[in-house]
């Protein structure tokens, strides 16, 4: 059975879920890492794959940018498509000069001014969680890869082009805890909550608030393996 925004048929989803941003990010992932990918998934070009990764089935599929668009397809992979985990791999801005461009960033906890969870099911509450169970698999992970991991609370905004500089860190870092900026995980973590379904979220920072430092678009689709491949020893 298809969904509005997903032609695949059920049993064509791994039971766990890689979800990238960049639906291009999705392509390079199952390109590169997976065997015998299959895509499920052309509609608007959100593109989706299932394979295996040393012989454990998995898919991938992009999200698109924002909370809207991640609350849809994950809503869809967990209710219509029987997906129990999906690991969002995504980019962020550092707002803390301890993060630097290519780190790798665990959330622990989203924090949100959106009205997404509370409008989706009354959830009042500005902080979403993660799976614990999932993100102790991806500390795991990184630690048998070498690769160091930051845990930090991250904010998902809903706005990326905000206006007044940039004064308002301060209040986010202070008394938020956050440490880097995202779109997507507030909505995601309130969906796996709401359906009993498990979520994290990994990401590389691609650029700062706080330095210079930033990466092309090309970079970003190709080259934050080190988040990938935490993400696919866990799965």
């Amino acid at each position: 059975m298809s969904t509005p925004h997903n032609d695949a048929t059920v049993g064509k989803i791994a039971k766990t879920v890689l979800m990238p941003g960049d639906p291009l990010r999705a392509k390079f992932i199952a390109e590169t890492f997976l065997e015998n990918a299959v895509i499920f998934n052309t509609v608007r070009n959100m593109f989706g794959y299932t394979g295996t990764y040393k012989g454990k089935e998995i898919s991938v599929m992009g999200s698109g940018m924002g909370m809207p668009s991640i609350g849809i397809y994950s809503y869809e992979l967990y209710t219509q498509y029987g997906v129990e985990n999906i690991i969002r791999i995504g980019s962020a801005g550092a707002y803390h000069e301890s993060l630097n461009v290519y780190d790798v960033v665990i959330a622990d906890s989203a924090y949100s001014e959106s009205s997404f969870a509370f409008v989706q099911s009354g959830y009042k509450e500005d902080k979403t969680y993660p799976s614990q169970e999932l993100n102790d698999k991806l500390k795991q992970a990184a630690s048998d890869l070498n690769i160091p991991m930051h845990d930090t609370c991250v904010h998902s905004s809903d706005v990326f082009y905000r206006e007044g500089g940039i004064g308002y860190l301060k209040n986010l870092i202070e008394d938020h805890g956050c440490k880097c900026v995202e779109m997507e995980s507030f909505a995601l973590f309130a969906n796996a909550t709401v359906l009993n379904k498990k979520a994290a979220c990994l990401l590389t920072i691609s650029d700062s608030f706080v330095n210079d430092e930033k990466t092309t678009a090309e970079e970003r689709q190709n080259s934050f393996t080190n988040m990938m491949k935490i993400a696919l020893e866990a799965a």
